[in-house]
């Protein structure tokens, strides 16, 4: 072994990780070397092999600082590579001298240290505990200040103390205590959170993504598979269930006028279920994956092991008058032992003294510390004004039941303003409503001036009533991220959600629709990923989440991914028809979509769902008689505009587009800077045959939301200048375009181009169509 140097010959960190938690290792890579400290991840170098295999030993044996992350995968996974290179970090331990500074676990969830699944020297040091894997200031000076400690001179000295773990210790913004090397301690300290629940993960496989040693890893979209990907993991352990999780049961209505209280019963339902989620130590079980068992007759233990929490809380609120009665009962699911039950009959404006008290008995009962900031967010009343906190309840109740579309946005809206209008210090309603107002701007239904100083307006005001309140972190949070397109601040934000929350979904997901947006495909894959694994249940998360992995060609883990939510949402037809649209962006099959298709009942194929997917069939077989037909029925005019046109009947093309240029010019004056109103416009003037027009309003379209800053939906404005610079004759641009785009994320499909009408003047080009035969234009991006 004299050929191995010391590992103070180099002073660089090696970190270690099992290929799903790719972005998370990435993350703290990147925030090390941020601040000056060299990282060897293994990211980019993926050729396998023994030339492969020995840089990984050398590196182990060289660096001066081994992290190895702890997870739920390393967990799940009894075979992996991560675990050859811990078996070589514990062997180089022998090498130095005692009390070097060279092991650095660090754990990025729930996992306990107690029943690891890790080499028992690893446990001999403290963990450090980063959830979300979200480095702190804390945490990089503790590795810089372990890189510079001091060598012992003294083959006898003493090895450096082992402190006990603290609670301190393993708080989140905490550095971590010594990670030099240690006796034995007489006990472990056992940590009180738990392993995330199992959602969607099983069904997904993911490819360790890692770069060169000493270098900066690449764009994402360039990365390739990486050899030791193919290594099988061996069978999951048993899931462990936390013995501090619990799951909220919708709470039964037993108001007299059920259908007009539905509303506040919810809210209630909702309310108590967010107070435990701001409980650190309780994993809380989200709101939308226990909805499903509303009015089921389920047994508690089997909705328990579904939901993979030790504790079921069921209750019901009735209210009448002014006075409201809430119940509530927490059950132990092993034992169906009714462990905590309390019955409440107060005014109504008691009601979030009722919600605050449920919680904390609960957190008593589960042995869950409070700290003093959890405590004052369950005392929080966040209105005086119960008829402002009605409005409230119901616009929540309207955005958990509702699509996002304008007309949804405006009913919300409403509501919302109303609420402040009763009580102008309800600064989670403030919140909502900037969210509302940020919303319409961001996805150009009004992106005007005056909707973005509304969303300011609404937003300055919710942070100077409440600046710590967790729905105006994330109202702020999305303020920067919709109205401003300032993705720092809108991550800073979200990201301060995850440390008070880390159960939170909607915070992770935020967090992946900003990296989308920034063109980080695999940290957006990787906490679209946690989102779906907290919250299952969220079928918009979910269904974000597999079209995330289509945009970037994975269609095989998008199916698992539809598949399994599928399994949670049979009923719904928009997903179903999502699904079945991936083995044709795949492999240009379209037997799932008929299959679905002939499926369906006649009032499925009469909805807005199965009117769209008929049409859509209709496309692909090419007949366009029937797409007609149904266009008749619900009448678009720009779609049923290009079919025309693509036949060849340009006549009736200009017809259907009727007034619709004037509609759109006429916002322009208002929303002068709306990108897609542009885009359009041009779409339009290149179907009349308006050359130079079309061009100048597709190129303003694509200034106004470039691919550098929406790396999301930058590409559909590029693929709109596609369109006209095909329909305006230009097709050796159009086809350059296409070609460009094909490499893109989220760029256009090969196999839907192969029967978009919008591609009908580029069909028959011997260019074009080598563009769609060429396997490259459709693998994998990420």
């Amino acid at each position: 072994m004299s050929d191995i140097q010391p590992a103070s010959a180099n002073r660089a960190v090696f970190v270690s990780y099992a290929r799903e938690d790719t972005a998370a290792a990435l993350r703290i890579a990147e925030a090390l070397r941020s601040h000056g400290v060299e990282v060897w991840f293994d990211q980019n170098e993926l050729r396998g092999g023994d030339a492969w295999d020995q840089k990984i030993r050398r590196q182990i044996a060289e660096c001066a600082l081994f992290v190895p992350l702890i997870s739920l995968h390393t967990q799940e996974r009894n075979k992996g590579y991560f675990r050859l290179e811990w078996k070589l970090a514990v062997e180089q331990t022998h090498l130095l001298l005692e009390g070097v500074p060279f092991l650095a676990p660090v754990v990025i969830d729930d996992t306990r240290d107690s029943g690891a699944a890790v080499p028992a020297e690893f446990l001999r040091v403290q963990w450090t505990r980063l959830p979300g894997a979200l480095p702190t200031p804390q945490f990089v000076e503790q590795i810089k200040r372990l890189l510079n400690a001091p060598v012992p001179s003294d083959l006898t000295a003493p090895p450096m103390p082992m402190r006990p773990a603290t609670a301190a210790a393993r708080s989140a913004d905490s550095p971590a205590a010594s990670a030099a090397a240690a006796p034995r301690p007489s006990g472990v300290p056992t940590w009180l959170a738990a392993v995330v629940g199992t959602g969607l993960l099983g069904a997904v496989a993911y490819f360790a993504l890692r770069p060169t040693a000493k270098e900066t890893p690449v764009a994402p979209a360039k990365v390739a598979v990486e050899t030791k990907a193919s290594v099988a993991p061996s069978a999951a352990p048993a899931p462990v269930v936390n013995d501090k999780s619990i799951a909220v049961l919708p709470f039964e209505n037993r108001s007299e006028d059920k259908d007009n209280n539905a509303f506040f019963s919810d809210g209630i339902h909702e309310d108590i279920l967010t107070n435990l989620a701001h409980i650190r130590e309780l994993r809380v079980v989200s709101r939308t994956s226990v909805m499903e068992y509303r009015g089921k007759t389920e047994n508690i233990r089997s909705i328990a092991q579904k939901l993979g929490v030790a504790y079921i809380l069921e209750g019901s609120v009735q209210r009448a008058g002014n006075k409201v009665h809430v119940t509530g009962q927490l059950i132990r699911a092993a034992t169906d032992e009714h462990v905590w039950a309390q019955n409440y009959t107060r005014d109504l404006n008691d009601i979030f003294a009722i919600q605050a008290e449920i919680a904390q008995a609960i957190a008593t009962e589960l042995k869950a510390a409070l700290s003093p900031q959890e405590k004052t967010l369950l005392e929080h009343r966040p209105t005086e004004n119960l008829a402002a906190y009605d409005l409230y309840l119901k616009a929540r109740d309207l955005r958990n039941r509702s699509r996002e579309s304008y007309e949804f946005l405006q009913q919300y809206e409403s509501l919302l303003q109303a609420a402040v209008t009763l009580d102008r210090k309800f600064a989670a309603a403030w919140a909502e409503l900037a969210f509302t107002h940020s919303a319409a701007y961001f996805d150009y239904f009004d992106h005007s001036t005056a909707r973005l100083a509304n969303a300011k307006a609404a937003s300055d005001t919710s942070v100077r009533l409440a600046p710590e309140e967790p729905e105006v972190i994330r109202g702020l949070g999305n303020y920067y991220y919709h109205g401003l397109r300032d993705y720092a601040r809108a991550t800073g934000q979200f990201e301060k959600l995850v440390r008070l929350e880390p159960n939170d979904s909607e915070a992770y997901a935020s967090i992946g629709y900003v990296q989308r947006r920034e063109g980080k495909w695999l940290l957006a894959r990787e906490n679209l990923r946690k989102a779906v694994q907290l919250d299952p249940g969220n079928l918009r998360i979910a269904r974000d989440y597999a079209i995330l992995l289509a945009a970037g060609r994975r269609y095989d883990d998008a199916i698992a991914v539809g598949r399994r939510t599928l399994e949670l949402h049979p009923d719904n037809l928009n997903l179903a028809s999502l699904l079945a649209s991936f083995p044709l962006q795949a492999r240009g099959a379209t037997g799932e979509m008929e299959k679905l298709l002939a499926s369906l009942s006649s009032e499925q194929a009469n909805s807005p769902d199965g009117w769209a997917l008929r049409k859509n069939i209709a496309l692909q077989r090419r007949d366009f008689a029937e797409y007609i037909r149904l266009d008749q029925l619900r009448p678009l005019a720009l779609e049923a505009a290009v079919v025309d046109a693509a036949q060849g009947d340009l006549a009736g093309a200009r017809t259907r587009l009727g007034n619709s240029l004037a509609t759109l010019r006429s916002r322009l004056a208002d929303e002068p800077d709306n990108a897609t109103v542009w885009s359009g416009l041009g779409v339009r003037e290149a179907i009349l045959g308006h050359k130079e027009e079309a061009l100048r309003c597709a190129r303003k379209g694509v200034e106004l939301l470039p691919e550098t800053l929406d790396a999301s939906t930058g590409p559909v404005r590029s693929a709109d200048l596609a369109f006209v610079l095909a329909w305006t004759g230009d097709k050796d641009a159009a086809i350059s375009e296409c070609a460009r785009l094909l490499g893109v994320f989220n760029g256009p499909n090969v196999h839907v181009m192969k029967y978009d009408p919008r591609y009908a003047p580029l069909r028959g080009d011997p260019r074009f169509e080598a563009l769609l035969n060429d396997p490259k234009n459709n693998a994998p991006l990420f």
